[in-house]
């Protein structure tokens, strides 16, 4: 059995989208080594160098990652949705989407990671 705290909290996860959850969880991780993952919030959150995104984990009819601070994070993202200066939220409603968007997930992934480390560098 995991030790992984998210690992822990995924067993526990009573959700039909539970398996897109799993996958999305996956191909944010295998996009960069630095991206690490954490329970807040009382959800999976993904985090470098500050929270990155959280799972919001009651929602039955898609799986939803909310970008904390999506609306910094440069780069067009057709499926990233919200307004105002601070979060933006993608949803997904199967593994199949997720695949199809995996594309433009690595893309934000790096390019969060790209402004986290010119943020750190500029000080």
């Amino acid at each position: 059995m995991s030790h992984n705290p998210v690992d822990v909290w995924m067993a526990g996860y009573d959700n039909p989208l539970k398996e897109v959850v799993q996958r999305i969880r996956h191909i944010i991780l295998a996009t960069d080594d630095r991206i690490s993952e954490c329970v807040k919030w009382q959800a999976p959150t993904f985090v470098y160098e500050g929270n990155l995104a959280s799972f919001y984990p009651k929602s039955m009819n898609h799986a939803t990652l909310m970008f904390h601070q999506g609306a910094l994070i440069p780069g067009d993202y057709p499926h990233l949705q919200g307004q105002g200066t601070e979060a933006r939220a993608m949803k997904f409603v199967s593994i199949a989407e997720a695949e199809e968007r995996r594309d433009e997930l690595e893309s934000i992934i790096h390019a969060w990671i790209e402004l986290r480390e010119e943020s750190l560098a500029s000080h």
